[in-house]
């Protein structure tokens, strides 16, 4: 089980976004880094093809080190670390380590 994934609201807490928030477009687990929402702004320059008659530049999140971001709790709405708890069932679910609350859905 992962701690973030696609979906999640995370929090940027180093590099030039440091601050921003956005929410996980596409989690990459063998690079170890995730594509956020507004977040790492690339510009790549598009050759016109069907899609693009015109061409152009385009801008597009690249990806960030997943060490980079931290999960931000939907119930206190803060950047918080996450634990593991099992359920009655054997389910396992995400639990913010400030408020308790559980983390998924």
């Amino acid at each position: 089980m992962r701690k973030i994934k696609k979906g999640d609201t995370v929090e940027v807490i180093a590099g030039k976004d440091k601050g921003k928030r956005g929410k996980i477009l596409k989690v990459q687990p063998k690079n170890n880094r995730v594509i956020v929402e507004g977040v790492n702004m690339l510009s790549r320059h598009m050759k016109a093809s069907q899609e693009m008659p015109q061409g152009g530049i385009v801008k597009m999140e690249g990806p960030i080190h997943i060490s980079n971001v931290q999960l931000v709790c939907p119930r206190c709405d803060k950047r918080a670390r996450t634990g593991i708890n099992i359920l009655e069932d054997g389910n396992k679910v995400r639990v913010c380590k400030k408020c308790g609350e559980t983390v998924d859905k």
